[in-house]
């Protein structure tokens, strides 16, 4: 497993390198006098230079003017705002570029046309998650457990003394979910087998990092071969994929110039999807560690939904996240195949596995595993677990919608958000 530090400054590297050899191509007497060296491209007449990835003005919704292609020149030395060197969320009132219309929901901005002398590339047309002759298809959602179920509850609290437990504890786990982050968190999310509840569980954890906290959150979708992730969220329209945002996302971009490119979700959240639900779609290596490394800065948490492990992709994010949690349907084969894997784990340095959540995700009523023995067993490997139990909203697949999970459901995904949180701020 490679160290994520390496690649992280390798990637840093190639960032700035761009405009630090733009720079030393000037000669000493232009930068004195602040105008362009010979031969460098000059701004457009009748206004100010925009960066290659500054949204145009006034536009919003799906509109088509190209994006600048990867490794393309940029504007005069002059025309660039300084980067950003530390984590943007906390500089709500860095200079912006000109007023925009404001993003609305399940909508994505387009860039401003490429500069000039820059080769105009396609803009990706905008596709629905979910084919119109097939939305249709989907029931009404259930709430995730029966009625009579949330009354007798309701009984129990007025009778008891557990309302104000319940109030204790989730004003604690508020406390924790909401502390101050000095650089983004990444959190990565994997399985060793699809139908774990994978997808399942890095929504809830954005939703939940989403709700509690005032900084912006991302969600990535690092799993392109028809990953579930956007429909799981609520996404209607996908455009921007993570290959197209490591081509065009640069240095001295702002948090709206990034967001021009992402999907807007509820509660500040901001999804960066993997693909557009192609077949045969493919995340290569180098373009995901460009874009972590990029974007860390202007968001307080990323939840990352990988690929399945042992993919390429899958082991980087694993070892480059601040913390990692590894989805595991609640089955004896389960359980055994990932108690293998932690194994594996242990022979890796020590932060990995102290390091990892396994979510134990019920999918049937009743399971027919002792959960407690098998959280045991996996306890035994240096790794937390959690359960995330049964709910017949989560079953039904299609858009999570909150109000509808069942109690126990909502408290063991916050219960998760917490520790998961808490192991990412051990590390750097």
């Amino acid at each position: 497993m490679p160290n994520g530090d390496n690649w992280q400054s390798d990637v840093l590297r190639d960032l700035r390198g761009g405009a630090a050899q733009q720079q030393s191509a000037q000669g000493p007497a232009a930068q004195a006098q602040g105008t362009p060296a010979a031969g460098a491209p000059q701004p457009p007449q009748g206004g100010p230079a925009q960066g290659p990835g500054v949204p145009a003005q006034g536009q919003g919704g799906h509109g088509t003017p190209p994006y600048p292609a990867p490794h393309q020149p940029s504007a005069p030395a002059e025309a660039q705002p300084q980067a950003q060197p530390a984590y943007a969320a906390q500089q709500p009132h860095a200079p912006q570029p000109p007023v925009q219309q404001p993003h609305s929901p399940q909508q994505q901005a387009q860039p401003a046309a490429h500069l000039p002398g820059a080769r105009p590339a396609r803009t990706p047309d905008s596709r629905p998650v979910v084919d119109k002759t097939l939305a249709g298809a989907g029931l009404k959602p259930r709430h995730g457990e029966p009625f009579a179920t949330r009354v007798l509850r309701a009984v129990r609290r007025t009778v008891s003394s557990s309302a104000a437990r319940e109030v204790a504890e989730t004003t604690a786990t508020a406390e924790v979910l909401q502390q101050a982050v000095t650089t983004g968190r990444q959190i990565a999310v994997t399985s060793i087998r699809g139908g774990a509840g994978k997808s399942t569980v890095a929504a809830l954890l954005g939703t939940t990092y989403a709700h509690y906290r005032h900084d912006p959150v991302l969600l990535v979708e690092a799993d392109p071969a028809l990953g579930t992730l956007p429909l799981r969220l609520g996404a209607e329209t996908l455009r921007w994929t993570t290959g197209d945002v490591a081509g065009i996302v640069e240095p001295q971009m702002s948090l709206l110039d990034v967001t021009g490119y992402l999907v807007q979700l509820p509660d500040n959240a901001w999804l960066l999807p993997g693909s557009q639900g192609q077949i045969g779609a493919m995340l290569d290596l180098r373009s995901y560690e460009k874009v972590m490394v990029s974007l860390r800065r202007y968001f307080g948490v990323t939840v990352v939904d990988c690929e399945t492990l042992p993919a390429e992709v899958a082991r980087v994010a694993l070892s480059a996240s601040q913390a990692r949690v590894l989805a595991v349907p609640a089955t004896l084969e389960g359980v055994s195949s990932t108690y293998a894997v932690l194994e594996w784990m242990r022979g890796l340095p020590r932060h990995v596995i102290a390091g990892t959540v396994v979510v134990l995700t019920e999918t049937v009523p009743h399971s027919g595993l002792d959960l407690g023995k098998a959280a045991e067993k996996l306890k035994a490997t240096g790794a937390s677990v959690q359960v995330l139990p049964y709910d017949r909203h989560l079953a039904a697949g299609g858009v999570i919608r909150t109000e509808l999970l069942a109690q126990p459901t909502r408290l063991a995904a916050t219960r998760l958000a917490a520790q998961v949180f808490e192991l990412s701020q051990q590390r750097r």
